[in-house]
């Protein structure tokens, strides 16, 4: 029991410093919609969605190999950590300086010429973060976690204040109408009209202080390489890495090639990198729903392998997902009902709401992602965690397919479908091979009423909202009373059950 509970601690702690250091980062998209045009987030949005890819290649899955290695019982923990901090070490001076050498082709090829320091930068920035990789892996398997989650959260706090200094205050100082020797000595080394330099300057500087901040793991390393462990380390790491790739392209892809696979002119009035920003804005509201799934994975997975051997388990699985299904479907409906106001509060600039229109779509595809996770259950109690390399791998199949076919006759608005399709064929695939393997007694009809329920809920308050002229915050309300009262008609026999046995 004691174990258990030193597991949820840790759980919570690694949770919370997760969702809060991930939330902090995405309060920076009212700051960048305000101060930043839609051609230059443009930008940072697919420079980062390319960094999302190279951070696999990266690590290439060896803090997982970490794991698995020096809590093996012939092995020495020192010597593994060794072995894998000396691996990335190398390999990431390696890459680094590939993407340095050819950074006036990369550059060239993104169709930013001129701008190297790019490149540069975030060459910088990808080694840090590969070579602290081991290190923080370390932590956790030491039980450190609230040393990880201060390092973490010091780490965020410093990017985000260099955002707010550079883009803010700077941006005011310049603006000064009298000329001061503090003004002078800002201006000597602040451009106003570079404003995403500072966003990714920002992002390296605080990478600077992680190095500070773990100084004494990562360059206390003893480099060793010992080829017989290392090769065995490297086949255990690889299909993780394949299997990383693959969820990455399912979530960043579209952000990757839109602006590529978009039609030139596509979108009247403003240029394929500006739509690449507008889409890049919006994409950021589902955050809503990532952050509740992102909550309930820490959550979920360490209660499902507590429970698993249970005699109920697998009715307390299917209770499990019809809760989450129940409260998804909420989020889908309170966001896309009042995207009217999230919109004005978190873009601020009103080019950028007109993405605003593929938001209900990212949300519910991010549900049926969430019904994914709740589903894998059977692969990992199991122990065929390849059927979840083979799932990913064929959604990041359907992915590239939807993309190139949906983007040139639809937009941004076909990424966010092609997203849907990807993670709904996940769900389908997934439920089908656990119906199979390890039964689980789901409720997939009320389940799927409730989802078509919400979908529809939210089509009619979101195009009342936009078409009709109503008092639509009452209708809103009234609309989410409905969803209460047809939720509880459907579940009203396993309510009443569940009353019963909490009076008894």
């Amino acid at each position: 029991m004691s174990r258990i509970k030193a597991l949820a601690k840790e759980t919570a702690i690694y949770g919370i410093s997760s969702i809060i250091g991930r939330m902090l980062n995405w309060l920076l998209v009212p700051l960048y919609t305000q101060y930043l045009i839609p051609s230059e987030y443009g930008i940072v949005t697919e420079l980062y969605a390319y960094v999302a890819f190279l951070v696999i290649i990266y690590t290439y899955g060896m803090e997982t190999a970490y794991f698995r290695f020096s809590t093996a019982q012939d092995t020495h923990e020192k010597q593994i950590f060794n072995l894998s901090q000396s691996s990335i070490l190398l390999t990431s001076i390696l890459l680094s300086t590939f993407l340095i050498v050819f950074a006036t082709s990369i550059v060239n090829y993104l169709e930013y010429p001129g701008r190297e320091r790019y490149i540069i930068w975030f060459a910088l920035i990808l080694g840090i973060d590969a070579i602290s990789a081991i290190p923080f892996a370390k932590l956790r398997l030491e039980g450190k976690s609230k040393k990880f989650a201060i390092i973490k959260l010091i780490n965020i706090f410093i990017n985000i204040g260099l955002n707010l200094f550079f883009i803010v205050y700077c941006t005011k100082v310049a603006h000064q109408e009298t000329d001061t020797p503090f003004k002078k000595f800002i201006l000597s080394f602040f451009n106003e009209n570079n404003l995403v330099d500072y966003v990714f300057l920002s992002n390296l500087i605080a990478n600077v202080f992680l190095i500070v901040l773990m100084r004494n793991m990562i360059f206390k390393v003893k480099i060793m390489f010992e080829r017989g462990t290392i090769r065995k380390m490297f086949r255990y790491a690889l299909p993780i890495m394949v299997m990383g790739l693959a969820g990455v392209t399912n979530e960043m892809l579209s952000r990757a090639v839109l602006k590529k696979w978009l039609p030139l002119g596509f979108y009247e009035g403003y240029s394929n990198q500006a739509a690449l920003g507008i889409f890049g804005a919006a994409y950021k509201l589902s955050v809503f729903m990532t952050l509740a799934i992102q909550a309930f994975r820490y959550a979920a997975e360490p209660f499902f392998f507590s429970r698993a051997k249970d005699l109920d388990s697998k009715n307390l699985f299917s209770n499990v997902m019809h809760v989450f299904i129940i409260f998804s479907s909420l989020i889908l409906i309170i966001i896309s009902l009042n995207l009217d106001i999230i919109g004005k509060l978190f873009l601020r600039s009103p080019a950028y709401r007109e993405g605003l229109i593929v938001v209900p779509i990212l949300l519910l595809a991010n549900l049926f992602l969430g019904i994914y996770y709740n589903l894998s259950v059977w692969f990992k109690l199991t122990d065929k965690t390849y059927f979840g390399t083979i799932i990913a791998v064929f959604g990041s199949i359907i992915t590239i397919l939807m993309n190139y076919i949906l983007i040139p006759f639809m937009g941004y608005l076909g990424s966010a479908f092609a997203t849907l399709i990807c993670y709904l064929s996940m769900s389908i695939i997934n439920y089908y091979l656990g119906q199979k393997y390890y039964l689980v007694p789901y409720q997939t009809l009320k389940g799927l009423l409730t989802i078509i329920i919400a979908i529809i809920i939210t089509l009619i308050g979101y195009y009342m909202i936009y078409y009709i002229p109503i008092h639509h915050k009452l209708f809103q309300l009234l609309l989410i009373f409905l969803f209460f009262i047809i939720i509880y008609f459907i579940n009203q026999n396993e309510i009443h059950r569940t009353l019963k046995r909490i009076k008894s």
